[in-house]
């Protein structure tokens, strides 16, 4: 017995099967996340072409001194000076660090290969020049690690919240200022340091003097 059909010949009809929705459902993904693309690299492009000499070396610098968490370790070093809640702080903050540092180049950069920005063909001036990272470009990791420093050690110290996170801020922002990063790198990046915080948090043994300050 044949489906029936209408005037065209068309099997669609009342009595025809739905449309499986996994191909339109695939479809509107892939649709998404090339207008999120098209929209990182339009704002890697207004970065690069927007003149800032003042702060092109500062950015230069603050990105070089982020490598391998120098800025956050050099603050964890001073905080454990203070004793206390300080250096409750900085124990804390420190493991942040290493949580968001081992996954994102455990999983962030093994699982999204993303490639990294092309600096020359976005005229990205080299006054801002960094050495370009041989790693994925998606997390950034100094982004992610500067942001968990700073979640961490915020909520032990709530009175360093908004310097610290003014700092995080800068050091992902620079990133993208010196061409090696794209925003959504950034955000990522941003996201998963929260997440690296949250766990260094729960995972730390709670004082009994200190458990209000958490």
């Amino acid at each position: 017995m044949t489906e029936p059909t209408n005037a065209d010949g068309d099997t669609r009809g009342p009595l025809a099967p739905a449309p499986a929705p996994g191909p339109a459902r695939r479809r509107t993904v892939a649709a998404v996340l090339a207008d999120l693309r098209a929209v990182d690299g339009a704002l890697y492009a207004a970065v690069a072409a927007t003149p800032t000499p003042t702060l092109d070396r500062a950015l230069r610098r603050l990105s070089h001194a982020a490598d391998r968490s120098k800025v956050s370790l050099g603050i964890a070093a001073a905080l454990a000076l203070g004793g206390g809640r300080a250096r409750r702080a900085a124990l804390v903050g420190v493991g942040a660090v290493a949580v968001a540092s081992a996954s994102t180049n455990l999983l962030g950069k093994r699982l999204v290969h993303r490639a990294r920005p092309d600096r020359e063909a976005a005229r990205v001036t080299v006054d801002r020049y960094v050495p370009m990272p041989a790693s994925a470009s998606f997390p950034s990791g100094h982004t992610a690690a500067a942001v968990a420093f700073a979640t961490a050690v915020g909520v032990v110290l709530p009175e360093a919240a908004v310097p610290l996170g003014a700092l995080a801020s800068a050091v992902g922002y620079s990133r993208v200022h010196t061409g090696v990063h794209y925003p959504g790198d950034v955000a990522a990046g941003a996201v998963l340091g929260i997440a690296s915080a949250a766990a260094a948090l729960a995972a730390a043994p709670r004082q009994p003097n200190t458990f209000t300050a958490w």
